[in-house]
């Protein structure tokens, strides 16, 4: 009788931010039912799923950080694999934001991406499955109404993963991101409660993407665990939509 192969994350130890809820909770669930061991790092993270190791953090606060990624590398054993997932939404054109408000998104959404990576390579170097994935945005790629702070820092982060990429490829260590349209996370769901006409604005966004629906946590959370997989090690660099069609689909209404 033949052996059932071991999980696709056997003995992988990995770390989420952002893990409380929404995008973060879906993908620490996701790596768990692969076999995966994970540890959550949230403002708050009593959201984080059941089985991981969750740990209140401020990713804006550079030695809560390394406490924080410090602490799980020690309760699972090493990194193998980092999830940059925190991050926060902003509106507005370019005279909405003021300068206070620029810097604390930059903060969360950008350089704490540099925070947790810095922390955990020391670990990720003596693993022989690293890979670093972050949360990047469609406002990336495609010019949005409404969100030039939050999209400023989303191409931030598409910029600094492909350099990360390209710094640590020689080290065995993948950096890749995903790239979701307007998802189903919380965040959109208070922006959709705030809104005049909740119903219309959800419609309106729905229509937005070609597949004629919000993006929903867990399929971003494939990606997720697609680009960190032990099995794919020839994928680095990569910035893979995961937005219905938006991007690269002109469909006729």
């Amino acid at each position: 009788m033949t052996a059932a192969p071991a999980p696709e994350f056997d003995g992988i130890r990995a770390l989420v931010t952002g893990g409380g809820s929404g995008i973060g909770a879906a993908t620490a669930n996701a790596l768990q039912a692969r076999g995966a061991r994970v540890a959550v790092l949230d403002l708050d993270p009593s959201g984080a799923p059941e089985g991981t190791i969750a740990i209140a953090c401020d990713v804006s606060d550079a030695a809560a950080v390394d406490a924080a990624v410090t602490r799980a590398a020690q309760e699972l054993g090493g990194l193998d694999v980092v999830i940059n997932n925190a991050g926060i939404g902003a509106q507005g054109d370019v005279a909405a934001n003021t300068d206070e408000e620029w810097l604390r998104v930059l903060d969360v959404n950008v350089v704490s991406v540099a925070r947790v990576s810095r922390a955990a390579l020391p670990y990720l170097r003596e693993s022989s499955s690293a890979a670093i994935v972050n949360t990047a945005s469609i406002a990336s790629e495609l010019g949005l109404p409404d969100r030039v702070l939050y999209s400023a820092s989303k191409g931030a982060v598409a910029s600094m993963t492909l350099a990360m990429a390209a710094d640590l490829v020689g080290e065995g260590i993948r950096v890749s991101a995903v790239v979701p349209g307007t998802a189903n996370t919380p965040w959109v769901g208070r922006l959709l409660d705030a809104a005049d006409d909740p119903a219309a604005e959800r419609a309106a966004l729905n229509a937005r993407q070609p597949h004629g629906r919000l993006v929903e946590p867990e399929e971003v959370a494939e990606a997720h665990c697609y680009l960190s997989s032990p099995r794919n090690r020839s994928t680095t660099g990569v910035l893979l939509p995961i937005d219905g069609g938006m991007t690269g689909l002109r469909t006729r209404q």
